[in-house]
C-alpha cells in the first residue's frame, strides 16, 4: 500500500484492540501512534496533532477532549469505538462530540471502516482548505490594509499640496472681492480655480475641470497652477503677455497636456476683469455650465460663448474671445458641472434653471448659495464641486463667504 501522510491516534485501555487496529491501519498506509488513556495521548498533540482519533472513552471524556481540540483551532475528528450496540450509547457518544461511532472490533467490518475513514479525510482536507483559505485572506487583508493606510496617507499629502494651491478666501483685488468654495468627490479634486491681480486694474480669473477623478486628474490642477505661475513670471519679465489674453491661455493648456501625453483634457473658462474699462473678456473651454453675470439692478443671465476643450488637438486649435461691458456694479459666479449633480431637477434645463433663480434670489454669497444648495451635509458628492465668486465692491455690501 503506498504510504500516506494523514496521522491516526488510537486510544483504547484493551491492548488487543489498539494492536489489531494498529495494524489494519498501518498496513493501510497511514501513521499510526497507539495510547492506553486520553493522559498519555496529550503529550503527543504537543508533538504533532494527530488528523483522526480513534477512542474508547466515556462519553464525558470525549466531550472534555472534544473541546480540548476546539479550544486549539484544529479540526480533528474523533470516531468513538464501543463495545456496545446501544443506540442510546451511540447518541450519547455523538452529543459528546464525536463524529462517528465504530463497533468493537474496529477492523471487524472492514468496508465500514474504510467508509468511515474516507468520508473523514474528506472533510478534513475540505476542513483545512478552508483554514488555508482563511489564513490567506487575513493574510491578504492585512496588506490591503496596509496598502490603504499608506496610499491614504498619500492622499492626505496631496490634499495638502492642493490646497496650499489655492488661493486665499475672501480676497481684496483692485477693488474687487473674491472668494471660493472647492469640495471633492474623492481625497483628491480634479477641479482648480484661482484668481489673480496681473496689474493695477486687471484680475484673472478662472475655474477648470479636469476629466476624470483621483491622483492622475489631480495631477493636471499642478500643471495648470505651474502654468500659471509661469506666466505670471513672464509678464513681469516682460518675455511674453500671454496671460493677459485669455484665448492664449487656452492654447498654452492645449499645448502642454498634449505633451505631457497624460490622456486628460480640461474644460475651462478664463476671464480678465479690466476695472478701468469696466469689461470682462473671457475665452470658454467646452466649460459648463456657463457663468452666471448678476447686476444689482436684478438683471441676472448666464454668459455666452463656446470652445472646444483642451488638451484633445494638437494642430494648433483657436479659441474665440468674448467681452461684456461691466457698466453696472456686479456678482460673477463661475462654477464646475459637479454642482449640477445636487440639484434635483432631473434635466439640464431645469437645473441651470433653478441655479440662475437661486443667484437671482439672494444668493449673492457662496456662503448662501452653499447653504441654499446644502453642500457642507452631502458626505459623498458624485463630483467635484467648485464655485468662485467675483464681487464688484460696489455691489452691496454682503461679502460673507463659506470654506
Amino acid at each position: 500500500m503506498t504510504s500516506r501522510t494523514e496521522r491516526i491516534l488510537i486510544i483504547d485501555a484493551d491492548k488487543q484492540a489498539r494492536s489489531d487496529l494498529s495494524r489494519y491501519l498501518d498496513a493501510r498506509g497511514f501513521y499510526v501512534s497507539v495510547c492506553r488513556d486520553v493522559h498519555a495521548a496529550r503529550s503527543l498533540f504537543n508533538e504533532k496533532t494527530p488528523d483522526v482519533i480513534f477512542a474508547d472513552l466515556d462519553p464525558n471524556v470525549i466531550e472534555d477532549l472534544t473541546q480540548c481540540l476546539e479550544a486549539s483551532e484544529t479540526y480533528t475528528p474523533i470516531v468513538a469505538c464501543t463495545s456496545s450496540p446501544s443506540s442510546a450509547t451511540v447518541i450519547e457518544l455523538l452529543r459528546a462530540g464525536a463524529a462517528d461511532v465504530v463497533l468493537k472490533p474496529c477492523n471487524a467490518d472492514k468496508s465500514a471502516l474504510d467508509d468511515v475513514i474516507e468520508k473523514l479525510f474528506d472533510r478534513i482536507r475540505v476542513n483545512r482548505l478552508n483554514k488555508q483559505y482563511r489564513e490567506e485572506l487575513e493574510e491578504a487583508n492585512v496588506d490591503l490594509r496596509s496598502g490603504i493606510a499608506e496610499l491614504r496617507a498619500d492622499q492626505n499629502a496631496g490634499r495638502k499640496v492642493q490646497l496650499k494651491m489655492l488661493p486665499e478666501h475672501n480676497q481684496e483685488i483692485c477693488g474687487l472681492h473674491a472668494d471660493y468654495f472647492i469640495k471633492p468627490s474623492l481625497y483628491l479634486s480634479g477641479d482648480f480655480l484661482d484668481y489673480i491681480r496681473l496689474s493695477s486694474d486687471k484680475v484673472l480669473v478662472y475655474i477648470a475641470d479636469v476629466s476624470g477623478h483621483g491622483a492622475s486628474s489631480a495631477f493636471v490642477t499642478v500643471l495648470l497652477k505651474n502654468l500659471t505661475n509661469r506666466l505670471k513670471r513672464n509678464l513681469r519679465r516682460q518675455s511674453s503677455d500671454d496671460i493677459m489674453h485669455p484665448e492664449r491661455i487656452l492654447e498654452r493648456i492645449n499645448s502642454e497636456l498634449m505633451d505631457t501625453s497624460l490622456g486628460k483634457h480640461v474644460t475651462v473658462f478664463v476671464g480678465i476683469i479690466t476695472l478701468s474699462e469696466r469689461t470682462l473678456s473671457y475665452a470658454v473651454g467646452a466649460h459648463f455650465p456657463m457663468p452666471i453675470l448678476s447686476f444689482e439692478d436684478g438683471e441676472t443671465r448666464f454668459l455666452e460663448g463656446s470652445g472646444l476643450p483642451v488638451g484633445l488637438f494638437d494642430d494648433d486649435p483657436k479659441w474665440d474671445l468674448y467681452q461684456v461691458k461691466l457698466d453696472r456694479p456686479f456678482r460673477l459666479f463661475l462654477f464646475s458641472d459637479g454642482l449640477l449633480e445636487v440639484i434635483p431637477d432631473k434635466t439640464l434645463d431645469e437645473k441651470e434653471r433653478t441655479l440662475l433663480e437661486l443667484v437671482s434670489g439672494g444668493s449673492h454669497t457662496i456662503a448662501s448659495l452653499s447653504e441654499a444648495l446644502g453642500l457642507n451635509s452631502i458626505s459623498e458628492l458624485p463630483d467635484d464641486i467648485a464655485i468662485v465668486s467675483v464681487t464688484d465692491q460696489l455691489a452691496g455690501s454682503d461679502k460673507t463667504s463659506s470654506t
